[in-house]
């Protein structure tokens, strides 16, 4: 009999991965997506739409899918809008989270079920560092209300684990990204800017902090790492990164590179794009997944800003044709 698997946030980056991944492992795989929020790609099958500011329609979605692991992914994940929108972000990213977590307890009571719960926590709730690299044991210092919203979300699922039995875990996972990153982060705005001025259809690329330094990671390893913990005979929570730190800067240098352009002459600094309050560095030190998970990531950081850079170029091309023809 097959195992079932809910996904929250399932048409984003990391829901994309993760349904191919528990596929390949013969998951019947049902997902959750909000009408709000259109997503990087197209919805599934079996998808449910879902509120997380509201949420009244959760428990009606927990006993028509009737899960044995639930992946809870769906946010409002972009740092730097949630200054602009904290108080939604609170509601998406923070409380429902709680409302996900009471609507399992109380299916799991009503059907007599344990339910293995998969929490995307952030590295971005380390914020204001006060130890490098972060560990499962370093103490949280949000700088932002997105980052704020998941240290809510963190300690609503250790208490749901304390106070119930529930099996609830938190993944910490460090930046990650892929080709099916959205267009408002930084990586894939660089990896996209990077196509269109190679092919003549823009000039400049306006950033903010370039100095900051992230450990970035391929969101494809990342997904394996979601499942394993979920596998443990008990619940934990778990760092998971690459153990590396890289500068946009450096990111900047990779991506460019990749087409042979020196990034120098195409990008201009722009005040607008600083947040509110920096995260300067973030670091991570995934000892404890590599030790009780087996984990390693496999994709390099050229790699993996190589590969971007590739997708985008593709699309890029794609798109100017398809505008050419229709000139």
């Amino acid at each position: 009999m097959k195992r079932v698997a809910l996904i929250t946030g399932i048409n984003g980056q990391d829901g994309y991965y993760l349904s191919r991944f528990l596929k390949g492992k013969d998951y019947e795989v049902h997902g959750i997506t909000s009408c709000s929020k259109p997503g990087i790609g197209e919805p599934p099958e079996n998808c449910y739409y879902c509120d997380f500011a509201d949420g009244s329609n959760l428990n009606e979605i927990m006993d028509k899918v009737k899960p044995d692991e639930v992946y809870h992914l769906a946010a409002q994940s972009h740092v730097r809008l949630s200054f602009d929108l904290p108080v939604y972000t609170a509601e998406v990213t923070g409380v429902g989270t709680l409302r996900l977590l009471d609507a399992i307890r109380y299916f799991e009571q009503q059907n007599d079920k344990q339910v293995h719960f998969y929490q995307a926590s952030s590295s971005e709730m380390f914020g204001k560092v006060v130890e490098t690299p972060q560990s499962e044991t370093t103490p949280f210092h949000p700088r932002s209300p997105y980052a704020c919203a998941k240290v809510f979300s963190y300690w609503q699922t250790i208490n749901y684990r304390e106070s119930y039995g529930m099996f609830a875990c938190n993944g910490i996972l460090f930046n990650h990204e892929s080709p099916r990153r959205g267009e408002a982060f930084v990586t894939r705005k660089i990896t996209q800017a990077v196509a269109r001025i190679k092919l003549g259809l823009q000039d400049k690329l306006y950033l903010g902090n370039i100095d900051a330094k992230r450990d970035w990671g391929f969101a494809g390893d990342y997904v394996e790492a979601m499942w394993l913990i979920l596998q443990q005979e008990k619940p934990d929570d778990f760092v998971i990164g690459t153990g590396e730190t890289h500068s946009v800067r450096e990111f900047l240098e990779a991506a460019f590179g990749a087409v042979e352009l020196d990034w120098k002459k195409y990008v201009e600094i722009d005040p607008q794009f600083y947040r509110p309050a920096e995260v300067e560095l973030l670091c991570a030190d995934p000892t404890k997944a590599r030790e009780k998970l087996n984990w390693e990531p496999k994709v390099s950081f050229e790699e993996l800003a190589r590969m971007m850079v590739e997708a985008d170029l593709k699309r890029t091309r794609q798109e100017k044709i398809l505008n050419e023809s229709t000139d």
